[in-house]
């Protein structure tokens, strides 16, 4: 299993709040730092250490402090996801490092005038390297920016099913009326309510959206593991996601044909007897 490491200084786990598993975070107090390492728990796991890592030494090789260099294992933070959930979590090595580079953790809404006031303290520092930045929250957005762009086809193309299922239910709910303006006059004028009226229009259409949703259910769980697989972590595709599902289809169909299905009871009986 390929293993990472990160270059970093005393306060980079306390900034991004890691917890430690076991041992202690770098610290300027300690000299011998310079030779120490911290590893996530997937990395004790791999050298079948369990919860024995403290005191273990990992040989590096082609080191930048020289070959075959030697570190000691001073503390083991949990596991935290520093890549897509596509892939797993990989053994992660920490040694101490501070002159890498540096993250700045801000709480301010003024983000401009900090960054100026970060890049006077850089221009200050008569280095040659230009001053470059890149937010946190966008690096983790771009793991993900597929699912983004498919997320928005997808609720755009759902918004136009809907619109054009609701024009086709109240169409076709306009038309079934018409047709049962008879059947209607004479089941009011025998006591029907408006009730039982508008209810007896619904629960056909009803019925069609329950058996288009049993039709349904099964291709969209089926769709939905298969897109799952492509992760490593996932979660587990709940029976209730279906229920409420199944509950807006529902609504969203009798709003559609009640106003027509109302209209209709409503009518004068009268008139409805009278109609060719």
């Amino acid at each position: 299993m390929k293993t990472l490491e990160y270059r970093v200084d005393e306060q980079y786990i306390p900034t991004f709040e890691m917890q430690m598993a076991e041992g202690r975070n770098f610290s300027p107090v300690y000299k011998t730092d310079s030779a120490a390492m911290i590893i996530n728990e997937t990395a004790a796991k791999a050298f079948v250490w369990g919860n024995n890592a403290i005191g273990k030494r990992i040989t590096r090789q082609n080191s930048e402090k020289g070959n075959n260099y030697v570190y000691t294992v001073i503390g083991v933070v949990k596991d935290f996801h520093f890549k897509s959930l596509h892939v797993p979590i990989t053994p992660l090595l920490m040694v101490l490092q501070p002159e890498s580079g540096f993250i700045i953790k801000i709480k301010t809404t003024d983000v401009a005038g900090v960054l100026g006031s970060i890049k006077q303290k850089w221009a200050g520092f008569n280095t040659d390297e230009p001053f470059t930045y890149s937010f946190m929250d966008d690096l983790y957005n771009k793991t993900y920016t597929a699912e983004q762009k498919t997320g928005t086809i997808l609720n755009i193309f759902s918004v136009l099913t809907i619109l054009v299922a609701c024009l086709g239910l109240f169409g076709l709910a306009t038309y079934t009326a018409e047709q049962r303006t008879k059947e209607i006059g004479i089941r009011k004028v025998l006591g029907a309510s408006v009730t039982q009226v508008s209810a007896m229009l619904s629960k056909e259409f009803l019925r069609l959206v329950l058996i288009a949703c049993i039709i349904a259910f099964p291709l969209s769980w089926w769709a939905m593991r298969k897109w799952l697989q492509d992760f490593a972590y996932k979660t587990n595709i709940s029976w209730y996601i279906f229920l409420i599902a199944g509950l807006a289809a529902l609504s969203i169909a009798l709003i559609t044909v009640s106003f027509q299905a109302i209209k209709a009871a409503v009518a004068n009986p009268v008139k409805s007897l009278k109609a060719e």
